[in-house]
């Protein structure tokens, strides 16, 4: 069975295990039922998510035109507290920025594989903490937009990374925290501005993997400098297939790729 199409991040369904399907424009692929089977991914060219032209994809899926002109790539996509749109200010569009950034955000904190602060849309939870391989996440405040949120992660940096090992987090190499702990620990960071956004809930969200066995070394597969690999398939987590010889395949990292895969 050959499945082929342009490639986005995974969608997600929450579950015990986690479900995921591969979303094409004509079909879909269950990647959960895939566990245990030969696979083979061959790059054919690209499709730009943004002109769907096949020209190099620079980042986040775009071709280095798109990237630098969509709001959709906006440096307050990868940086809220740079968000402009609550004070009237376009980026790049700001009809699109204001229905996406004027909207509620949360602040969390995460386990993937050391503490971790983030921002995401109230509407992305629990999706957010999946595409990341959470194993284990709570919500710090809920803001009204996203540069509030910004503005209280950009806080919490200062004691928590922003940023996820994913070696470590797809060997499953996870220490146990204390998040209500850390929460109530990090609450003194809050900007005073931004104190009411505060969350009081000790609600702790706990995931589980389709994983058969986790890798002890793990090797990339870049479809950019290897055009075709072939192997079983024997977990997913995050946004990561992970096959028995320990290679991972960073599916969100080849969005924009255009691919043939065989079963």
């Amino acid at each position: 069975m050959t499945f082929e199409g342009q490639i986005r991040k995974m969608i997600t369904e929450n579950g015990k295990p986690i479900r995921y399907y591969l979303n094409f424009k004509d079909d879909y692929l269950d990647v959960n039922q895939q566990l245990e089977k030969k696979i083979r991914i061959k790059h054919l060219h690209n499709e730009c998510l943004g002109c769907g032209l096949d020209k190099e994809i620079y980042r986040m899926g775009y071709c280095q035109t798109c990237f630098f002109s969509l709001p959709e790539a906006n440096e307050s996509i990868i940086r809220p507290e740079l968000s402009t749109a609550h004070l009237g200010i376009e980026q790049r569009d700001l009809e699109w920025e204001k229905k996406f950034e004027l909207q509620p955000h949360i602040v969390y904190l995460a386990v993937s594989s050391d503490l971790k602060v983030g921002v995401t849309r109230a509407a992305q939870i629990p999706t957010r903490w999946i595409d990341q391989g959470a194993s284990y996440a709570t919500i710090f405040a809920k803001t009204d937009n996203r540069y509030e949120a910004g503005m209280i992660e950009v806080a919490l940096k200062n004691h928590a990374s922003d940023k996820t090992n994913w070696q470590k987090m797809l060997k499953n190499d996870v220490p146990e925290l204390d998040l209500i702990q850390q929460k109530d620990l990090f609450k003194m960071y809050i900007p005073e501005e931004e104190s009411k956004f505060y969350l009081s809930d000790d609600s702790v969200y706990t995931f589980e993997y389709p994983v058969l066995e986790f890798p002890k070394k793990v090797k990339s597969l870049n479809l950019k400098k290897q055009r075709e690999f072939e192997g079983v398939l024997t977990g997913i987590k995050g946004q990561y297939w992970i096959f028995e010889d320990g290679t991972v395949w960073n599916v969100r990292g080849h969005e924009g790729f255009y691919v043939e895969i065989e079963l």
